[in-house]
């Protein structure tokens, strides 16, 4: 036995050995789906944060010398930035995207100080690249590229002078009198040193964590904002299972993962600390989970009765699934098996989002998505559930970049003209629910049958080496779209390019422009 025999107490020896066997085979898949960054893409990440590092400290030097505060000061003065999200709990893949909070003092404000002058200065840096200022979010942030990295900055504001590099989140007195939004800000960074601290084992916790995002992914219940798991619920409900068998070993934690989830009394909260909850009061929605770092704050969380189910049922079925994991023959693949979404269901709600260009698109799909919640009850109160499945597809035939989604119907006979009000409704609410800065795109709902779908579109995603989930759009002119589209060796999804067919091709290819 390669870990410890403490975790095998009270196992026969036989079943020692299969249940590490078991937790070996379920390791090396995780390398297989590409889970394990490497130690060259580890590096990157760490320069990625180094380099932010030394640009707000010469951000903040400027903001104070700005404010004309006595040089004593400006010289001790001091911002930093602290990782968090996957990247800060070291559950990461190779393609995940780094979530860092920017720290600043008390005379460094979100308007002016962040938005404008350290995205100006951002923007001088010839490794970024696509920067965008996210103010309407609940956590307002700049999104930027670095070295090709995708970077989610938000800020928070302390009452302080200087922000020590390795400044203690937890510690109260650098809470105190803090705005809103710096506490909204600081939750995420408050959250993962929590459950850091916590855990048993670190590394196992993040094993267990890497393996029920993979499952989530691929079973259609990741993402906050269409309703279902997001990260941080993820996390907790990994380091709760986690902190009740302390002795286990990476195949019996997925194992207890499920039979813990798929038997939970909702809304019975589901809480790290035993003296941060409170029992007065109801916890809000379905699925409460609370944040691990006091104050009974719970995680935000989008979960309807639609997505309730769907959560509930893959948990049932992971469930059924692990009861078997130590009998001969069991195949850790059928457990990650994509959902077939396809030949679940025979009616599709199509919504296709638009705009002028690229970077328009991204602002404009970021800021309909965080209304989907809104849209989903209004679909629930007209066909009752729905699945709305996150995978993104494009139209490629269309010139105006765009995004696709395609949401479950689980009725068999439907109305067609019943998502007219839908679309109003939801338009309503695109409309007036907030400030939208960026160029307003294009929204449209229609109803779709299965047999509909167009055939490049893999909606069961039941290519297992197909890691893309995100769609990628060229710009077509009309002559083109009888071009076969070359696809990215490397990502199955992408399209980089069309390839001139001949009068024969053209014929038998079935493509509706």
């Amino acid at each position: 036995m390669r870990r410890g025999g403490e975790r095998y107490k009270g196992l026969p020896p036989y079943m020692a050995e299969i249940e590490e066997e078991c937790s070996v085979s379920l390791r090396q898949l995780m390398v297989n789906e590409g889970l394990i960054p490497s130690p060259e893409d580890d590096k990157k990440r760490r320069s990625v944060i180094h380099m932010l590092q030394r640009i707000v400290v010469r951000w903040i030097k400027i903001v104070a010398w700005k404010r004309r505060l006595p040089q004593h000061h400006i010289n001790a003065t001091n911002a930093t930035i602290i990782p968090y999200g996957s990247y800060g709990l070291g559950v990461h893949g190779s393609d995940s995207d780094i979530d860092a909070l920017c720290i600043g003092p008390f005379f460094a404000t979100i308007a002016e100080d962040f938005f404008i002058d350290l995205c100006d200065l951002l923007k001088t840096r010839s490794e970024v690249s696509e920067v965008h200022c996210v103010k309407d979010a609940k956590v307002p942030l700049i999104r930027f590229k670095f070295d090709g990295i995708l970077v989610d900055l938000p800020y928070a504001q302390l009452r302080v002078l200087s922000i020590p590099n390795n400044v203690d989140v937890l510690n109260p007195f650098f809470l105190r009198d803090i705005n809103e939004t710096s506490w909204r800000s600081l939750s995420g960074v408050r959250a993962n040193q929590c459950i850091l601290q916590i855990v048993p084992s670190v590394e196992l916790f993040q094993s267990l964590l890497r393996c029920v995002k993979l499952w989530a992914k691929r079973r259609g219940v990741y993402g906050n904002l269409n309703g279902f798991l997001g990260g941080v619920h993820m996390a907790i409900l990994a380091a709760f299972v986690c902190g009740y068998n302390p002795n286990a070993t990476l195949s019996s934690l997925v194992a207890s993962f499920f039979s813990t989830f798929a038997y939970w009394q909702w809304p019975m909260p589901v809480v790290l600390l035993r003296d941060a909850f409170a029992a007065t009061g109801s916890p809000p929605g379905l699925m409460p989970i609370q944040l691990p770092c006091g104050g009974r704050q719970y995680c935000n969380s989008n979960v309807t009765r639609s997505t309730y189910c769907k959560i509930m049922s893959e948990f049932h079925r992971g469930n059924h699934l692990m009861k078997g994991y130590l009998k001969h023959g069991f195949n850790w693949n059928s457990l990650f098996e994509p959902y077939p979404y396809a030949t679940t269901y025979a009616w599709f709600v199509k919504i296709h989002l638009s705009a002028a260009n690229v970077e328009d698109l991204s602002d404009w799909v970021g800021w309909v998505k965080s209304r989907f919640r809104s849209l989903l009850i209004k679909i629930e109160e007209v066909f009752g559930l729905c699945d709305p499945n996150p995978t993104e597809h494009l139209e490629a035939c269309e010139k105006k970049p765009n995004i696709v989604y395609y949401w479950g119907l689980h009725l068999r006979n439907i109305n067609v003209s019943d998502i007219e009000p839908v679309e109003t409704d939801f338009l309503k609410n695109v409309n007036n629910s907030g400030s939208f800065q960026g160029a307003v795109g294009g929204i449209q709902l229609s109803v779709v049958k299965a047999s509909q779908l167009p055939k490049n579109v893999e909606c069961d995603t039941s290519n297992r080496n197909k890691k893309v989930t995100r769609a990628c759009w060229r710009v077509r002119d009309d002559n083109q779209c009888k071009d076969k589209p070359v696809y990215s060796r490397h990502l199955p999804g992408y399209v980089v390019g069309y390839e001139k067919m001949n009068d024969r091709e053209a014929e038998s290819t079935d493509v509706k422009c």
